[in-house]
């Protein structure tokens, strides 16, 4: 199923609206649905899709040639290419003559490892013949690594002949309340965070069951695509996956330091720092520091992905039990500990509210940046965190807090947002408090009194 992806639909069809010479790089992690926006894109438009295979280069080279000789071209004359990728350009640049024409070649990563010089050699091409005319490329992957090394970065061979970027993102809350509007309020929230925005992981999710059935036909379920995910993702990014499961458990169990990890995994800390930029890389993971600071001591790591960080949390401590089909069992404690997995991401649906009225101007002023704040509290002695915080280059700041609870938030989460943003001298205080179920009358009585905003999840 193809939802959502409008905005990216919209910049390709510009890129493709110039009818000169286009080389495009769409990158994004795995899952993110880069080939079913390809797809919707190419729609009634003369174009030659090629997927790279995790093959040998001739076999790889082989399928091309196939894939190009299957166009129905009306060059007249043309005899059957042999297999050399100078016949394939060639033909690409007849088709491109005189006519719009796009080539796609999805999973480069595949053709590039098959091919350690597939991008000097496409790039020779463009540089004598291809950008003459009006061939429209695309180069799609999902190993930043890959792409980053052989098309993005300053030092790749496709800088200068790449005219446009785009890298396809998880959807954000709000985009999946609006393609997947057959969960109720509360339960899209669930299945986001279950999800992390991912396309692939979202059209796994029955609407027309509960949450608990989702969850116990998907992670739950030795069947279940959802079931091997992690490892499926994992064994096509990297090769030793026993260091890496065990850094995400780590990390899922609720260490963040780079030093604890490395301690708990059995690795040096230059060791770890490398998994986690890998990690980090793939999307996985997210390096964090404080909003107001800089790069230091407070840095912190946490699994950025939601479902693997739900994945972590409860099924490698269950694999047994889920093997001999007790999962009745599992789920009674589980229960109990979905309001704190979906703590934190309360938390980022929040500040993913606070970005988008920043961005469109609705916030009381324009904010430089949005983000989390700890550290530790000299007037009360105390680590102290504050979910949301934001600030302006005029003495503004925004502070906010995130109540995922079934109850009515009370007088006593304002206080205390109140009393933590003490910690920070700017003169001008805005105070947001977030709730799933609702506020007390007595904390309505009381923003009146701070001048705070109470936003009721909806």
């Amino acid at each position: 199923m193809f939802a959502g992806r409008q905005n990216e639909l919209t910049k390709l069809e510009g890129i493709y609206s110039s009818g000169k010479f286009e080389c495009v790089i769409l990158h994004g992690r795995l899952r993110t649905g880069k080939t079913a926006l390809l797809r919707e894109f190419i729609k009634k438009k003369n174009c030659i899709y090629f997927a790279a295979q995790e093959t040998s280069e001739r076999e790889n080279l082989e399928a091309l040639v196939n894939t190009v000789e299957a166009y129905p071209t009306a060059l007249a004359g043309e005899s059957r290419m042999k297999y050399y990728y100078e016949e394939v350009f060639d033909r690409l640049e007849k088709l491109a003559k005189t006519e719009r024409f796009i080539f796609i070649i999805d999973d480069y990563q595949f053709l590039v490892a098959s091919n350690k010089k597939i991008s000097e050699l496409i790039c020779r091409h463009i540089g004598q013949k291809l950008s003459n005319g009006q061939l429209m490329i695309i180069l799609c992957g999902s190993s930043e690594a890959v792409m980053e090394n052989e098309t993005l970065g300053y030092a790749s061979k496709f800088h200068g002949h790449r005219t446009a970027e785009l890298k396809l993102e998880p959807f954000t809350f709000f985009e999946t309340k609006r393609q997947y509007s057959g969960f109720s309020p509360f339960d899209i929230a669930i299945i986001y965070g279950l999800t992390s925005g991912i396309p692939k992981y979202l059209n796994m999710m029955n609407p027309e069951l509960t949450v608990e059935q989702n969850i116990k036909n998907t992670f739950f379920n030795p069947s279940s695509e959802l079931f091997e995910e992690p490892a499926s993702f994992l064994r096509r990014e990297v090769r030793d996956l026993a260091y890496y499961n065990a850094v995400l458990r780590a990390i899922a169990s609720g260490l963040t330091k780079n030093s604890e990890i490395a301690a708990k995994v059995g690795l040096e800390t230059s060791a770890c720092t490398a998994y986690l930029r890998n990690l980090i890389s793939f999307g996985l993971v997210g390096k964090y520091t404080p909003v107001t600071e800089k790069a230091g001591k407070k840095t912190i790591y946490e699994i950025e992905d939601s479902m693997f960080r739900f994945w972590y949390r409860f099924v490698p401590d269950n694999m047994s039990l889920i093997k001999c089909g007790m999962v009745d069992r599992i789920w009674r404690s589980v229960a109990r500990e979905i309001p704190s997995f979906m703590k934190k991401v309360f938390e980022d649906i929040c500040r993913q509210w606070v970005h988008q009225r920043n961005l469109s101007g609705n916030m009381p002023v324009r904010f430089v940046d949005v983000g989390r704040w700890w550290g530790y509290n000299l007037v009360t002695k105390t680590d102290t965190f504050i979910p949301i915080v934001a600030y302006s280059d005029d003495n503004h700041a925004f502070f906010g807090d995130a109540i995922w609870s079934d109850e009515p938030t009370d007088v006593d989460s304002l206080r205390s947002l109140e009393e933590r943003s003490r910690i920070f001298r700017y003169p001008n205080r805005h105070y947001y408090l977030f709730s799933r179920s609702g506020f007390t009358d007595e904390c309505a009585d009381l923003a009146r009194v701070y001048g705070a905003n109470l936003v009721v999840f909806e």
